[in-house]
This record gives structure tokens, C-alpha cells and sequence, in this order.
């Protein structure tokens, strides 16, 4: 009956025996989706210099309104919980109709309120994508969730390396008011999605256990500490690079709106290339290989992209987006390895943990550019990412 029950949850163009076969007309759906929900929240970042003048807030304030968008992260838990008993399809399927919308409206308010509770509510959008969704990307996948999740992470950093220039192309052609026209895409494609995915899944494949806490509680005991060790070494850094960079090429290295959304973009174009390569490659050499190599290399890029020469600047910005920003989706395939039955309550727990930690971050690194300067926060974030590396070692060794 339960074979019978998982089949039926399946497009009809798919083999009941098919359950290890990577579906690539699915995952390339999903990741679409990824691609343009990203895209709008991305918007953010690069608004930051413009937003900051429109203020009249310091580094640390400014900074702080991407947090707003990280609280709802604490209900990812409870979203994943739910989606792997009840398979919450509709939440991937409407985020990228509501998060276009809400981001598209940043525009329409000049109070830090307004912009917190804005940012807030795209926030729980946000979070009703991001939970369920690696784990239907997991289920269509079959034996080679690396290469999913890699495709599924690429999509949305293409989304985010897309997202700054639209967003600067639509001040210049709207205004800062009228950027709500761009929403509209976003329900184009939430309709596409529902035609899609409205068949598919999003609970896991494993049958014979019924997905709960005290199932998972054993396993992760032994695994988020050691996830939350590297997380939290690494993050000031990811922090640095995807919320500060705008802000860093704005005010100290004095670069117009255009350029500075420019290496946003150029930052997370590389970081396409990276996460389509490492989850893939981790598929082979194993997840600690691959993160062992990344995080080692990523802080010494980041201390030469502050102090080497200008003209090594672009480089220098890919080589990070290739080291720096990659790292995802090996872990959400190694959380996606280590819990095949409860893999959307693993995915929402890990996504807590690290939207929390980020929120943290996006403070502490704020506070540091007020009290020290962008330029040494920039480089004292780097240098904690080396703390990461004895973490590795405690990590489910598999290859």
C-alpha cells in the first residue's frame, strides 16, 4: 500500500522502479524556481548604499535590516517537520510569486519600520521555500543528490548574481518607488511551477518510518555540532562578502552603484560555477575533501583581494565566488545523506542554525566596520575561517 501511496504522488511520466534515477526535467523545474525566487532576494544588498543615504543609518544598522529576513529562519524546523509528513508542494510553488512581491516593495517605504516589517514578511516566504525544497531535490535525484543539490545551490546563486543588476537596472528605469513592476515575473513563474510540481512530492522517499524528532535527535547530536562549528567559523566571512561588499566598494574603495552591484554580481557569477562543481565533486571524493580544500583557500583570497593590487581585484572577486560561496551545497548534501527519512525536519534545522548564525554575523561584522573600519572587518572575518578546519575531522566521513 505505501509503494502504491509514494507512486501516486508521482507524475505519471515517471517509473515506480525508477526511485534511484536522476529526473532532470524536475530537479531543472525546481531549480528554476530557485533561480527566480533568489533573484528577488537578492535585491536587498546592493539597495543597502542607497537605502543607508535614504536613512541616514551606520554600518551596523544598515547592515542589520538583512536580519529581519533571517528571523523567520527560526521556523524552518517546524516547516521541514511538516513537509516530511505532508509534502508542502504549494510552499515552493507560491514563494516565488510572494518574495518577489514583498521585495519588489522596498522601494514604497522610507521608515526603517516599514523596510524591517517588509523584509520580515519576504523573510517567511523565504523560509517556506528554502526548507522543503532541497528535500523534493533530494527525492528526484535519486542516488546523486550531490549533482542535484549542485544544480538546485547553482540556480540560486545565479539567481543572486542576476539579482543586484536587475534590481539597479529597475531604480534606473522605475525609480526606488516604482520597483513593485518587477514582482510581476514572479508570478509568472509561480504558475509555471504550480503546471510543474503540483504532482511531485517534496517528503521523503524512505518508507517503514515515520518521520519525527526523536528519529533524527540520535544522528544529529553527533553531526550539527560539528556543522555548527564550521558554520560559524566561515559565516563572518560569507557574511563580509554577500551583505558588505556593495558597501565596501561604495565607501572606501569609492565606486559608483552600478560597479558596486557589479561585484556582487561578479562575486556570485563565480560562485554558479563553484556550486555546480562541488557538490558534484563531493559525490566522488567525499564531502570533507572537497570542504577541507575550500575553506582552507578562501580566507587567503579574501586577505589578498584587501591588500594586493587593483588591478588583481577581478580575479581575485572569482576566485572567491569559486571558494567562498560554494561550500552549500555540500553540506545541505551531506545533511541530505545523513537523513534520508526525515530530510526536509534536517534540512529546516540546519537552515535555522545557519540563518541564525548569519544574523549574528551580519551584527558583529556591522560593528566592526563602525568601531574599526570595513577594510578590518573584512580581514579579521577571513581570518576565522581557518577556525573551521579541525571541524572537518568530526564530519561523517564518506566518500
Amino acid at each position: 500500500m505505501s509503494d502504491q501511496l509514494l507512486q501516486l504522488e508521482q507524475p505519471t511520466d515517471q517509473s515506480p522502479t525508477t526511485e534511484e534515477a536522476f529526473h532532470t526535467d524536475q530537479v531543472m523545474t525546481i531549480a528554476g524556481g530557485h533561480f527566480v525566487h533568489d533573484t528577488y532576494s537578492a535585491f536587498l544588498s546592493p539597495l543597502l548604499p542607497v537605502l543607508q543615504e535614504r536613512l541616514s543609518t551606520n554600518y551596523a544598522m544598515t547592515g542589520s535590516l538583512a536580519i529581519f529576513s533571517q528571523i523567520p529562519s527560526l521556523l524552518n524546523p517546524l516547516i521541514g517537520h511538516m513537509a516530511d509528513k505532508i509534502s508542502l508542494r504549494y510552499f515552493i510553488i507560491l514563494a516565488p510569486a510572494i518574495t518577489g512581491t514583498l521585495m519588489s516593495a522596498l522601494g514604497l517605504t522610507s521608515s526603517y519600520v516599514g523596510l524591517a516589517m517588509l523584509l520580515f514578511a519576504s523573510g517567511l516566504s523565504i523560509a517556506a521555500f528554502h526548507a522543503p525544497a532541497p528535500a523534493m531535490i533530494a527525492r528526484v535525484s535519486g542516488n546523486r543528490v550531490g549533482k542535484g543539490m549542485s544544480i538546485f545551490m547553482a540556480a540560486g546563486e545565479l539567481g543572486r548574481t542576476l539579482g543586484p543588476i536587475v534590481v539597479v537596472a529597475g531604480v534606473e528605469w522605475f525609480g526606488l518607488g516604482g520597483l513593485w513592476r518587477l514582482a510581476i515575473v514572479g508570478w509568472l513563474v509561480s504558475g509555471i511551477l504550480y503546471f510543474r510540481l503540483h504532482n511531485v512530492s517534496a517528503r521523503p522517499t524512505v518508507v517503514g518510518q515515520r518521520p519525527s524528532w526523536q528519529n533524527m535527535l540520535p544522528k544529529a547530536k553527533k553531526i550539527f555540532p560539528a556543522l555548527s562549528w564550521l558554520m560559524l567559523a566561515r559565516v563572518f566571512m560569507q557574511v563580509a562578502l554577500t551583505t558588505y561588499l556593495p558597501i565596501f566598494m561604495s565607501d572606501v574603495l569609492g565606486s559608483s552603484l552600478w560597479l558596486a552591484a557589479a561585484s556582487l554580481t561578479i562575486l556570485e557569477g563565480a560562485g554558479v560555477v563553484g556550486a555546480l562543481a562541488t557538490g558534484t565533486i563531493s559525490d566522488r571524493l567525499g564531502r570533507s575533501r572537497v570542504l577541507f580544500f575550500l575553506l582552507g583557500a578562501a580566507p587567503l583570497l579574501m586577505i589578498a583581494f584587501l591588500y594586493g593590487p587593483s588591478w588583481l581585484a577581478l580575479p581575485l572577486l572569482i576566485a572567491l565566488g569559486l571558494t567562498a560561496i560554494s561550500p552549500q551545497p555540500v553540506f545541505l548534501a551531506l545533511v541530505q545523506d545523513e537523513f534520508p527519512e526525515n530530510r526536509a525536519l534536517a534540512n529546516g534545522a540546519y537552515l535555522a542554525m545557519n540563518f541564525l548564525i548569519r544574523a549574528l554575523a551580519i551584527g558583529v561584522v556591522g560593528w566592526l566596520a563602525d568601531r574599526y573600519g570595513l577594510t578590518n572587518a573584512f580581514f579579521w572575518s577571513a581570518l576565522l575561517v581557518f577556525l573551521s578546519l579541525p571541524a572537518i575531522r568530526y564530519l561523517p566521513q564518506k566518500s
